[in-house]
Order: structure tokens, then sequence, then C-alpha cells
């Protein structure tokens, strides 16, 4: 009970989105498909963040067309994953931390929360400095870039309450920042026309030509930046917005087969923009030197020609450089969309961030505070080392700091995937709704793939370094995290009985408290 007066405690999901009833479409309705549409497009952003749009121009600018089908197929990995939390938070009415949270012993626990919280710092730093790099390039360098990261963090702060007004209304919102780059990208794509057959080929015939280890890491490297481990926690959470009697088998099911084909529906509008990014690049700039780029932008009377030596050396693109780039040889207009398109990337990725770390941190550690106070700590948390880099770093030097950031993200995947598959995959939480043999062993298989895909990514990274130092250093991590891994997999495979019916315990008293809510808001009117 709420003691008097005494405010009871709020989350994002106080008002949830009543799903209608449609009797006359019994196997599927558009009306019930509208109803369950936001969070999808809310968990697609972070396949559109500005992690992934740099890692797209690289593959472009590296491959060519050739490693398309390598971001289809992590765009297909990434939505069973999807699949995966989503249904644990529709069926369980619970997010993926606060299982966690219930499921493993204090210290696994607390050291679970900081990996993940590491990777929501580091996907954070790529957003905000995304939208910071756009804000100087929109402002012909201008705003530097830490302060693009002071405005990116106040007007984040000021989007982040738009849910006052509406959780509708802020979906909404994510759906027209989704427009803006769907517009932006999809223009630079017409601009430059990239070839169709080519870009047919590169999706449906999974071949790399000639392709050396440059290309073989651009390849690792599109898996670590589509698949996030935050994403997982924060679609397990963002299903929650729904009106779903979880007592009642059809409407679980019914919830599970619209949030799946939302999600497909979302996450092919992400490809379609990631392609038009990958496209863009592979047409106008794959096997272009440094030289080829000056010249033109000499001859452009480009402000930004210095960035690139006259040399023969294959050019190396980031989300700055791109945009120069494509300013010297297409014109201004072509950079100054493509800063809004990144601007639009960075501001929407960086307020779902947000919301991953609320939901972290409220579900790791049961925290009861005020909602501007967990906005705050989470926002705190992510954006210091943000502004430290902004302030230290220069804007035009950052493609080494990304590509760690990319590391310490991939070094984070087991720590999402695993607990997802675990918790998914035992009856004691999901009861009907576990997964059966073939996701067992499907899903299984995808984790052990895309852990050692990443791993490999890890070692080629440390290895590059050339400091005898680091390898002891990054040896002696390696053990001590893949004992952890190892440690989180033998939980999986033993289970106690008193964890279960702990679980159960929690799964039926929050049930029962949603029900009798429920009722309570949306007492049916009389009979006439």
């Amino acid at each position: 009970r709420i003691p008097p007066g005494k405010e009871p405690f709020t989350t994002y999901f106080d008002s949830k989105i009543p799903i209608p009833e449609d009797e006359t479409h019994s196997c599927f309705s558009f009306r019930k498909l509208w109803a369950f549409t936001g969070p999808g497009f809310l968990m697609s952003i972070a396949y559109l963040d500005p992690g992934n749009i740099e890692s797209d121009l690289q593959s472009g600018a590296v491959a060519g067309f050739k490693l398309l089908w390598v971001l289809m197929l992590a765009t297909i990995i990434g939505l069973l994953l999807q699949r995966l939390a989503a249904r644990l938070g529709v069926v369980t009415g619970l997010l993926l931390a606060e299982v966690c949270n219930r499921q493993y012993q204090k210290v696994p626990r607390i050291i679970l929360w900081l990996m993940v919280e590491l990777a929501i710092i580091g996907s954070d730093m790529q957003e905000v400095i995304g939208s910071a790099i756009a804000i100087n390039l929109l402002s012909v360098g201008k705003v530097p870039l830490w302060g693009g990261v002071l405005i990116t963090i106040a007007d984040t702060f000021v989007f982040l309450f738009l849910d006052k007004y509406g959780l509708r209304k802020l979906e909404a919102f994510f759906g027209f920042l989704i427009t803006i780059m769907a517009l932006t990208f999809g223009y630079e794509y017409i601009t430059v026309k990239p070839n169709q057959e080519k870009l047919l080929k590169g999706l449906f015939i999974p071949y790399c030509q000639n392709c050396g280890t440059a290309q073989l890491e651009q390849a690792v490297g599109i898996v670590g930046a589509v698949i996030m481990p935050h994403n997982m926690y924060l679609h397990s959470a963002l299903v929650k917005s729904r009106q779903v009697n979880r007592a009642n088998k059809r409407e679980v099911r019914e919830a599970n087969k619209y949030f799946f084909i939302e999600s497909c529906i979302a996450l092919f509008v992400s490809f379609i923009i990631n392609i038009f990014v990958v496209t863009v690049f592979a047409e106008a700039f794959f096997e272009k030197t440094n030289a080829d780029v000056s010249s033109v932008c000499v001859n452009t009377s480009s402000p930004h020609s210095s960035l690139f030596p006259s040399n023969n050396k294959t050019l190396e693109v980031d989300i700055y450089k791109g945009g120069v780039v494509l300013g010297c040889y297409f014109g201004p207009a072509a950079l100054y969309i493509w800063a809004i398109g990144i601007l639009a990337a960075g501001q929407s990725s960086t307020m779902t961030g947000t919301y991953s770390g609320q939901f972290v941190m409220e579900g790791f550690l049961n925290l009861r505070w005020s909602r501007f106070a967990r906005v705050l700590l989470t926002r705190s948390i992510a954006i210091t080392p943000t502004l430290f880099v902004a302030i230290f770093q220069d804007v035009e030097h950052l493609t080494g700091m990304n590509d760690f950031l990319n590391v310490l993200m991939s070094l984070q995947l087991p720590f999402a995937l695993i607990p997802v598959l675990t918790f998914t995959s035992l009856p004691s939480v999901m009861n009907d709704f576990a997964n059966g043999l073939f996701w067992k062993v499907a899903g299984g298989v995808l984790i052990l793939l895309i852990c050692s895909v990443n791993m490999y990514f890890v070692v080629d990274y440390v290895r590059a370094l050339n400091h005898v130092a680091l390898y002891v250093g990054a040896a002696v991590l390696s053990v001590i995290y893949l004992s952890f891994v190892a440690y989180l997999v033998s939980l999986a495979q033993a289970e106690t009985p008193c964890r279960q019916d702990k679980l159960m315990d929690l799964f039926h008293r929050r049930y029962h408290r949603i029900v009798s809510v429920g009722k309570a808001l949306e007492a049916p009117p009389a009979p006439p």
C-alpha cells in the first residue's frame, strides 16, 4: 500500500495503450497492428545510430557492394534476438534487467549490470558525438565538438519528457526522426545513383571476391555495430507499454505475433536506410585515394580540403569526413542534408539510449527514485566521459575512438545474449511460451557465432596496438572475461528449484497487481 501523502512510484509506462477488439478479423487485424506499433520502431533506432552509419559508409568505401549480404544477415540475426527479448517482456511483464536481478546472485548481478552500463556508455558516446559532429557541419565549424555535446545533452532532456503529453506522441516523434533519416539518406542515394545490378548481387550472393584483411575486419565490424547488447534490455521493457492480459494465453500469443510483425517492418525500414548509406559510398568512393578526393575538394574550393593529404593511400572516412567528401563531389546541399540525417540519427539514438540506461538501472538495482533523478543519474554516467572526449579530442580525428568503442560494445554482447536465451528457454519463466528445441539450438548457435566473430574483432584490434604490455594486459582481462561468460553459461544449465519458485511467485504477484490495477482503471460499462 502507498502511505498517505506519498505519490506512487511512476515509470515510463504508467498509462498503457489499450488494444482494440476486432471480431471481424480473427487472424490478422490492421487496427491491432497499429495499436502494437511503436516499440519495434523505437528499438530499430539502435540499428540507425551514428556508429551504424559510420560502419555502413566504411563498408561501402572499403569493400564496395560486396558486404551487403553481411548487413542483411546481421539484421536478420538481430531480428531473431529482438524477438526473444520482446517475448520475455510480453510473457512475464518484467524487464530483462528485472529477471536478471531475481535470477542471479548479488556479485554476478552487479558485474552484469556494470558490463551493460559500459555498453550503454560506449554507445552513448558514439551517439552524442555523432550529433555534435552534425551540429559542427551544419554550423560550418563555428560550434566546436564540446559545444555540440552540450546542445545535444540539453535538447535530449527536453525531448525525453515528451511522453508526459502521451506515449503515442513520443512514438510519433521517433517516427518523425526515422522519416528524416529516410529522406536525407534517400536524397544522397538518388543523387549518387548506385549501380542496381551490383546492389542486388551484393545483397543476395554471399561472396567477397578479392577481399583481404581490411574487408574481413569490416564484415566483423558490421555484425558488432548492428547487434547492440543494451537493445535487448530496451526492447523487453518497451513491449510493456501495451495492455495485455497475461493470464489469457490467446492475448499473449496475439501480442507476440503483432510485436514480431512490427519488429519485422521496423527493421526492414532501418535496413533500407542502411543500404542507402552503404551503396552511396560504394558507388562514389570505393577504391578512391586521398589524392583523388583532395584534388576534387581543392577544385570545388572546399574549406575542408586539408583533411585529405595528396597521397595514394586508400581513402579512409568517418561520418565527419563522409559528409565533407559528399560536399566536395555533389555540392554543399549533399553535405548539409547528410548532416541533418546524422543529427536525426544521433538525437533519436541518444534518447533511446537514455531509456535503456533507466530501464537497466531500475531493473538491476531495483531503484525507486523519482523520474527526474533517474534521468539525471543515467545521463550523468553516460555523458561525463563523452564530454571529456569532446573537450580533448579534435573533431577530425575520432576514427580511432570509434574503433575502440565498437570493440568495447562487442565484448558486452554475451551479457545480453546469454541471459535472454536462458530465460526465454526456462518453463519456470515463460510457462507454455518457453523456447522449443529448435529455438534453443538455433539461439545457441547464433550466440556462439556472434561471440566468436566479435572475439576475432577484439583480438585483431589488440594485435594492431603493437605493445607487449598491452598484450599481457589483454590476455589477463581475457581470462577474467571468458571465466565470467562461462559462469553465466553454467548458471543457465543449473537453475535451482528455489529460484524457479522465487520467479514464479514474483510473476504471479506481478500479474495479480496488473490485473487489479487494470480492473480499477477500466471498469466495463454496465450492460443496458
